[in-house]
């Protein structure tokens, strides 16, 4: 990621500049992507979104979608929202809180201590549920108020508080 100071949140307008967050007062370009990357955050955004319609639990997926955290301005790889939130809160610019169901891709120059601070934050600041995977090693690490799960390349991975029911093959998300 590379930093520029810039204006105190507060001035910031609620949509980001695209790739960009606002992280302790500098806005972040997020980089180092890769198809890896890039197909893994469209896998499970489609995922997400083909269950919550299936499953009749409606909400949306969104990929890249600003919010704001107790610190920050982020955007998450991936974020569900649920029917009553939509309802809620609409569709605003920027969601007013963590998404309830967020997932962050590790990217090659992406530490896991970054990753695993940054879940925290979405825990802190209203998400119930925070998926990290990393396609390199395929490993999908699932993330509660209450506990932390490790899925292998064999195992399948599914939600534990936000869209019940859902369930995916490691393997086949990383495919």
């Amino acid at each position: 990621m590379t930093a520029s100071t810039v204006a105190p949140l507060q001035e910031l307008e609620a949509d980001l500049p695209e790739g960009m967050e606002f992280v302790d007062g500098n806005l972040i370009e997020k980089t180092g992507m890769t198809l890896k990357h890039s197909s893994a955050q469209a896998a499970l955004a489609a995922e997400w979104r083909s269950y919550g319609f299936s499953s009749g639990q409606g909400g949306k997926a969104y990929t890249e979608a600003t919010c704001q955290t107790d610190k920050q301005k982020r955007r998450p790889d991936v974020a569900y929202l649920t029917a009553e939130l939509i309802q809620q809160f609409g569709e605003p610019a920027m969601f007013p809180q963590s998404f309830p169901l967020i997932a962050e891709v590790a990217s090659p120059d992406d530490s896991a201590e970054a990753l695993f601070a940054k879940a925290r934050e979405y825990l802190r600041s209203g998400s119930q549920e925070v998926w990290l995977l990393f396609p390199e090693t395929l490993l999908v690490i699932i993330v509660t108020p209450q506990k932390w799960l490790v899925f292998a390349e064999a195992e399948t991975a599914s939600t534990q508080a936000i869209l019940p029911g859902f369930s995916i093959s490691v393997k086949v998300l990383f495919a």
